[in-house]
């Protein structure tokens, strides 16, 4: 019988509600988590995970894949570079893990108050999922989201707004349904079913 104790290994804040959300559906226990310091940090400690991977505890690592140029396959195999261990859940949000949240195209619609079909049918095929994402924002009829979520004008630097990870993560945790995410994200359905298929095994 596999351990239902998990480690979990993620890029960032966003990563980490997305994946705690995944792996909760399944109730699988976090034990420990990594990360939250990008793509690089994950990239370097991906082959220690793999061999811990053989061990008692299972891993989620998860990352984006950023271009389109990738591929999840590529990728893995460039961080690896060898075979996966059978408890190592390596996988890879296309584009991004914004991709995955708007996939939940209903449920992003009602919290940013936009119009839902302005969201495409399939989120993993947005280019620049978080810079979509940001633009949705700054059409919310709500002003506190665009204040919270979009990057005020003149700014030079900041992407996204000064609250955009941390309403993304309330959204993930009480109102994204991952369910209605994963028959939007051929990405985010290939997870789910890489962990059904392990634990039932």
């Amino acid at each position: 019988m596999r351990s239902n104790k998990v480690i979990l290994a993620v890029e960032d804040t966003l990563s980490d509600a997305v994946s705690t959300k995944i792996l909760e559906y399944f109730d699988l226990e976090i034990v420990g988590k990594i990360g939250s310091k990008g793509n690089s940090f994950l990239k370097e400690k991906a082959p220690n995970l793999n061999h811990a991977a053989r061990g008692f505890y299972n891993v989620f690592l998860l990352t984006d894949l950023d271009s389109p140029k990738n591929c999840p396959p590529k990728l893995i195999q460039s961080w690896i570079n060898g075979p996966l261990s059978s408890g190592f859940l390596f996988r890879v949000a296309v584009m991004e893990i914004e991709s995955w949240i708007m996939a939940d195209r209903r449920g992003i619609a009602k919290f940013l108050s936009v119009p839902l079909n302005r969201i495409p049918y399939n989120t993993d095929d947005i280019e620049k999922p978080k810079e979509f994402l940001v633009s949705l924002a700054r059409k919310s009829r709500k002003r506190t989201l665009r204040q919270e979520l979009v990057p005020s004008q003149g700014a030079t630097t900041a992407k996204v707004g000064p609250l955009y990870n941390t309403r993304f993560t309330e959204f993930v945790r009480d109102h994204w349904d991952l369910e209605r995410a994963s028959s939007v994200s051929v990405s985010l359905k290939r997870t789910l079913n890489r962990i059904s298929n392990l634990y039932s095994a």
